[in-house]
């Protein structure tokens, strides 16, 4: 992987996120010069520093943007608009929970998005999906964006989730539900409870049994399905990082689902915790146990683990009865790569599983497949494609 910061992963993750969903090397890199000597005292210190150089380009293009559009400029503006949000999501992606300005930053990110999505005529509308499980006594509602397939339909659609630290918006900008659009296959992107707006604004926090998600979810694409010109006979989840247990786990016990991807395994994410106490691999954010705990609603480590105790698939995965693609870097220094076989391993019940692992000179090799994000995200959506061609009682 590029290391713009040599001895820090985890930003320099985030250089990588934003070359590869359509930054622009110039701009990154006047965004991250001024705070090289920051990035060497380690994940969490300077990272306020590093928001506000990165949102000193996003506004240097917000004001390019309004001159564009106060000038007719539409397609200028609604390309710079998506820069600027690009910037400012990544940016606020590596704050504390406990920094005053973090929720102002990632409501910024939104409306520069809506602003691009506006101006460029993109297919995307933002939705509300009821959500209100009796045992928390909650009646609320996940965000979502739904990105449309050209032509009349009934398309399948993919149900896409995120994982511990990405938003919804990051999920538009990896440009994978356009590439599935492209093979007539609409995407409901939704911040499940514990990520993005649904955890920011929403105060929404995780659960382990994402099949609770995932029903509601299902619900109201059945509800909605002439509206969404979607076929509700084709339905497909694909999750990635910690997504990579949300989407296997729902799809084990959640049949309406036709199909799923692990974009990165998780089999066993608790053990990986424990791992993590113990100073193993690398973090995917700064601040971590802060963010844990607050994806978590937990109080401190004991309150966390209690939580968090039943996140992995053993004795799951042998539950799904669908088509199942696992995909995964070798090289992944947050999840080691030995819990992609332990999924594969254990889906003996899938009647197509596949487990596609990335490695040099191929790349992709990094967690997600970040550094190769692209590419990847072409080959998962060519197998989602031809899974729902093939219909579900395709063998492997």
């Amino acid at each position: 992987m590029f290391m713009y910061f040599p001895s820090n992963y985890v930003w320099s993750m985030s250089v990588v996120a934003t070359l590869n969903n359509g930054g622009y090397i110039d701009e990154i890199d006047r965004a991250c010069k001024p705070v090289l000597l920051a990035s060497q005292n380690g994940d969490d210190a300077g990272t306020e520093e590093l928001y506000a150089s990165w949102s000193s380009v996003a506004d240097r293009l917000i004001a390019k943007a309004q001159h564009d559009e106060s000038r007719g400029r539409r397609i200028g503006a609604g390309e710079t608009y998506y820069r600027a949000s690009l910037y400012t999501s990544q940016a606020e992606r590596l704050q504390s929970p406990k920094w005053e300005g973090r929720n102002g930053a990632y409501q910024k990110s939104i409306d520069l998005l809506l602003k691009h999505v506006e101006l460029s005529g993109v297919p995307l509308s933002a939705v509300d999906i009821p959500y209100a499980p009796a045992d928390e006594n909650v009646d609320a509602a996940l965000p979502g964006y739904f990105y449309r397939a050209s032509g009349p339909g009934p398309h399948p659609v993919v149900i896409q989730w995120n994982g511990l630290d990405s938003t919804k918006e990051m999920m538009y900008y990896s440009q994978f539900p356009q590439m599935l659009a492209e093979r007539g296959i609409s995407t409901l992107m939704v911040d499940t409870p514990g990520s993005g707006e649904a955890l920011r604004l929403r105060g929404l926090t995780a659960r382990h049994d994402t099949e609770i998600w995932a029903g509601a979810i299902i619900d109201w694409l059945e509800q909605n399905a002439d509206d969404l010109a979607v076929d509700p006979e084709q339905i497909g989840i694909v999750g990635w990082s910690l997504g990579g247990y949300y989407a296997p786990r729902a799809l084990a016990f959640e049949k309406r689902l036709k199909l799923g991807v692990a974009w990165g395994a998780n089999h066993q994410w608790a053990e990986v915790q424990e791992g993590r106490r113990q100073r193993e691999g690398e973090n995917p954010v700064p601040h971590y146990w802060d963010h844990v705990f607050w994806v978590w609603g937990a109080s401190d480590m004991e309150d966390f683990i209690e939580k968090t105790k039943d996140m992995h698939l053993n004795g799951v995965a042998s539950e799904i009865t669908a088509p199942l693609l696992i995909t995964h870097g070798v090289g992944d220094r947050q999840i080691n790569v030995k819990y992609a076989h332990q999924t594969y391993e254990q889906a003996t019940n899938s009647p197509k599983r596949e487990l596609r692992l990335f490695d040099d000179p191929e790349g992709g090799t990094e967690h997600i497949s970040i550094d190769n994000m692209p590419y990847v995200a072409g080959i998962i959506a060519d197998w989602v494609a031809e899974t729902f061609a093939e219909g579900t009682t395709a063998h492997a």
